[in-house]
């Protein structure tokens, strides 16, 4: 791994310590899933996002990491990622590259342990609402844009739930996901100075759980 990459990948290879996010997200252990934060091999890399289809009994509209179960049969957590992002995204595996993984944090909503596993990939392939029974629309945004103190503010969740949130257009990123691109921001040395105080109301479109 070279270039943009090499500190997000040494700081996934010493294993970051595992941060509060609410509540302790220690793994259960009762059954696992796998998200993909992919970035593009580029100077200014753009990673993937979903919105979840709008027929999901769960999450219905919410913007996500591409991801899902643990199938027996994969191989890695990896696999697994690869394996849901193509059915999802349309995402060829040829020339993705692992960079490396987070730490599994347990999601109570579903009980699963999710961990999310950083990959790299040229960009030069379409992706698109391959399932739309699981994906309503497909999105790519530069780390640059998802940097900028402009775009950050922190999430006000009507049961008083508050944390990193990513307002890009008509797009919001809030909860787990906005964490985990939080985390990667920080470990790659891409974060930049953001007025934390700004707190903004989750809009109500982006709020069924």
């Amino acid at each position: 791994m070279s270039g943009p990459f090499d500190q997000l990948a040494a700081a996934l290879a010493a294993g970051p310590r595992v941060r509060t996010i609410g509540f302790d997200r220690t793994p259960r252990g009762e059954r696992s899933a796998a998200v993909l934060l992919l970035l593009t091999e580029a100077a200014d890399p753009e990673v993937t996002f979903v919105t979840r289809a709008e027929t999901l009994r769960r999450h219905a509209g919410q913007v996500a990491l591409p991801g899902g179960a643990v199938d027996p049969g994969d191989e890695s957590r990896f696999a697994t990622a690869l394996r849901e992002a193509h059915e999802e995204i349309g995402l060829e595996p040829a020339g993705v590259r692992l960079v490396g993984e987070l730490p599994p944090l347990w999601v109570p909503a579903s009980r699963y342990d999710v961990t999310t596993v950083v990959a790299t990939w040229p960009g030069d392939g379409a992706l698109w609402a391959a399932d739309p029974a699981e994906t309503g629309a497909v999105h790519q945004f530069p780390v640059s844009t998802l940097a900028a103190p402009a775009t950050r503010v922190t999430a006000q969740h009507p049961l008083g739930f508050r944390g990193p949130a990513f307002v890009l257009d008509d797009t919001f990123i809030w909860g787990l996901t906005a964490h985990l691109v939080d985390w990667v921001l920080d470990l790659a040395g891409w974060a930049l100075p953001w007025d934390t105080g700004r707190v903004v109301d989750i809009p109500e479109r982006f709020l069924r759980d």
